[in-house]
């Protein structure tokens, strides 16, 4: 079958492949660039094919690192992200606090010209380009897009953070929405901003954006930022067509309604959108495996058809028994089960966070209190750790499977 998202197969020996190239010192020395040495390991990480833990393990064996380490660091923030979403819930899809300007000046839509990647801004048509051919930005660029978004275009962080997540492969909820809040000024201290001097730095030629609206000192976007009169856009007539979104699995793939036959008085081993990745330790011979797509989360969150088709043919590979049901009526038949084991994850619907699951695996300690900056995160979780081999001596100790 062909693929659309060109850079990410759903397999896990493509998730070992790519872990195997990550260089933490290339990495560290150019992951701003946008054809830098970033690890595009996110997809994989997202959907469970690889843990943070066992990523951190893989590359500390080959060329090792410490804990004040800039690879090590970007992890601790997926980490620092996903403590905020487990303290706080929803409330991360609301301003964490008052940005540079109040909520009911933003639009509440984002714009044609956007969608459409023709704003007339080669940095933004480009990025939007990218995300609908691969289902992937560099996260430097996602920055870029982001803060055009809310602050030179003054539209509300969350109309942004939703498209984008919409059409990631790797669109994980606390990384991407609480990443915009950091842009927007209501998860952070300031607005974040960049220009076309800022382009020009870190991206290739097709990027540069001398002439646009961008191409504004950082005082004048802080000033726009904080309310001063918006540029004019300078839009193209023709521009790409947005993807469609769907809130169901593509038909091809055949899920069915939750059966209790398959189940009834059996060990199940329960693979959903979040734990895509090789089952770590034998099942008994009665064991069953089966794929769950729960309808209500995707009634607030749909996909597009690339995304759909990594997590599907993933599922197609791991099991022939694929459910798709509203979170009630999976619960319902997978309490019928002897016991449900496989991993826990904060996407999955209150009644599906059943308690025989594993936890996630973490790198970190997270603190009981919420943090509410990286910096106060970073802090508490590494307090007593020592060295990258007392961190993965502690994991291991932690985050086994059950």
């Amino acid at each position: 079958m062909s693929h659309s998202y060109t850079e990410f197969i759903p397999t896990q020996d493509c998730a070992q492949r790519q872990l195997n190239v990550v260089d933490p010192v290339a990495y560290a020395r150019t992951r701003n660039m946008l054809e830098g040495a970033v690890t595009r390991l996110s997809p994989y990480i997202t959907h469970g094919f690889l843990t943070l833990p066992e990523i951190l393990l893989a590359v500390h064996s080959r060329e090792p690192v410490t804990i004040q380490h800039k690879f090590v660091y970007e992890l601790a923030w997926r980490e620092y992200f996903h403590h905020v979403w487990t303290r706080a819930g929803d409330a991360i899809f609301d301003s964490l606090h008052e940005g540079p300007l109040p909520d009911s000046v933003y639009l509440r839509e984002l714009p044609t010209d956007i969608r459409e990647a023709r704003t007339g801004v080669p940095a933004i048509d480009q990025a939007v380009r990218g995300l609908y051919e691969n289902g992937y930005v560099h996260n430097h660029a996602r920055m870029w897009l982001a803060s055009y978004i809310v602050h030179v275009r003054r539209v509300h962080w969350r109309a942004g953070a939703d498209w984008l997540y919409a059409h990631l492969i790797d669109g994980d909820l606390a990384s991407n929405h609480l990443s915009w809040q950091w842009v927007a000024g209501t998860g952070s201290s300031k607005p974040y901003l960049f220009n076309a001097e800022n382009v020009a730095k870190y991206a290739p030629q097709s990027w540069r954006s001398e002439g646009s609206a961008i191409d504004l000192s950082y005082d004048a976007l802080d000033t726009i930022a904080r309310g001063g009169k918006t540029p004019a856009v300078r839009a193209h007539a023709a521009g790409l067509h947005e993807p469609d979104l769907l809130h169901m699995p593509p038909s091809e793939f055949m899920f069915a309604a939750p059966n209790p036959e398959i189940v009834v008085g059996r060990l199940v081993y329960l693979i959903h959108p979040w734990s895509l990745g090789v089952i770590s330790k034998p099942l008994p011979a009665d064991a069953v495996i089966v794929a769950i797509i729960d309808t209500d989360f995707h009634k607030r969150w749909a996909w597009n058809s690339s995304r759909w088709r990594f997590v599907c043919e993933r599922m197609a590979a791991l099991t022939p028994h694929r459910w798709v049901g509203d979170s009630a009526s999976l619960y319902a038949v997978l309490a019928s089960a002897k016991v449900v084991h496989g991993r826990d994850d904060p996407h999955l619907s209150d009644p599906l966070r059943l308690p025989t699951l594993s936890p996630p695996a973490r790198l970190f300690e997270s603190p009981k209190m919420r943090c509410h900056s990286f910096s106060k995160f970073w802090t508490k979780a590494t307090g007593n750790v020592s060295s990258i081999d007392s961190l993965l001596h502690g994991v291991n100790g932690s985050n086994s499977d059950r």
